[in-house]
């Protein structure tokens, strides 16, 4: 379904470029009432919408979950298009919540890489009821200190032709890790020891400011896997992880 039924706020200048949503609901004599709003990744240039989203549906559904695939728009250097459309995302779930058998206080935002970023910025930005009660994180972009951000989402985020002062302001601002506070959602993090892509130091960095602000948190780092696993069985952990996060959805 279309994001935006009379029209997207902002333009990235990409005509063919539309927000949608694909809506997995599981059974309603099995539905718990909570839901998660997912953004793939791919550097704030592109979707990984398979591994990264609709193939996480059988998971959530199975535990009595909705699941809401996010297609958002590119930013093309105008940070405010992915923003408006994931807290739209938020806010059309809750709209919905009667008739998809939704709790509007048990609606969670899960990312990856890039779109980890996009989700910890709602989870750390957002108010009303564009902000989530929960948050997901896989092997997210975190910072935007050049020092060890990903590059690519960070000029496609943040936009060239910024003056220092002003690229400055911006990289404290949607360095998520920075603006943590009592009343960010608890989280639960995944990373890979070893990827080269999106530094581990990014999870780690929003896990110890979770942890210095009480907000209940759970970091687990593997040995091994790069970057970009998602749901995909190849990675070694595949299996570890998701009865890690199933445990945790349990936890509360």
């Amino acid at each position: 379904m279309e994001l935006w039924s009379n029209g997207a706020p902002n333009s990235n200048g990409d005509e063919n470029d539309k927000a949608e949503l694909t809506v997995y609901l599981p059974d309603a004599k099995k539905a718990t009432g909570r839901a998660v709003v997912c953004c793939p990744g791919g550097g704030y240039t592109h979707l990984a919408m398979d591994h990264e989203g609709h193939q996480w549906a059988t998971f959530f559904n199975s535990q009595g979950i909705a699941l809401i695939v996010v297609k958002y728009r590119m930013p093309h250097g105008n940070r405010f298009i992915p923003i408006s459309d994931a807290e739209e995302a938020m806010r059309l779930v809750r709209r919905h919540a009667v008739e998809w058998h939704i709790d509007r206080t048990d609606v969670g935002i899960m990312g990856f890489s890039a779109g980890g970023h996009l989700a910890s910025t709602i989870a750390t930005h957002s108010t009303g009821d564009a902000a989530p009660n929960f948050q997901i994180l896989f092997y997210p972009v975190i910072t935007m200190d050049p020092s060890f951000t990903h590059k690519g989402s960070h000029d496609n985020f943040l936009g060239e032709g910024l003056s220092k002062k002003e690229q400055k302001k911006l990289e404290v601002e949607y360095s998520n890790d920075l603006q943590v506070n009592r009343t960010t959602p608890r989280c639960f993090l995944a990373l890979s020891d070893d990827d080269k892509a999106v530094p581990a130091a990014n999870g780690f960095n929003y896990y110890q400011q979770l942890y210095k602000h009480d907000v209940p948190a759970s970091i687990h780092i593997y040995p091994m896997g790069g970057h970009g696993w998602g749901y995909r069985e190849t990675f070694a952990f595949h299996y570890q992880m998701i009865f890690e996060l199933k445990g945790w959805l349990q936890s509360f």
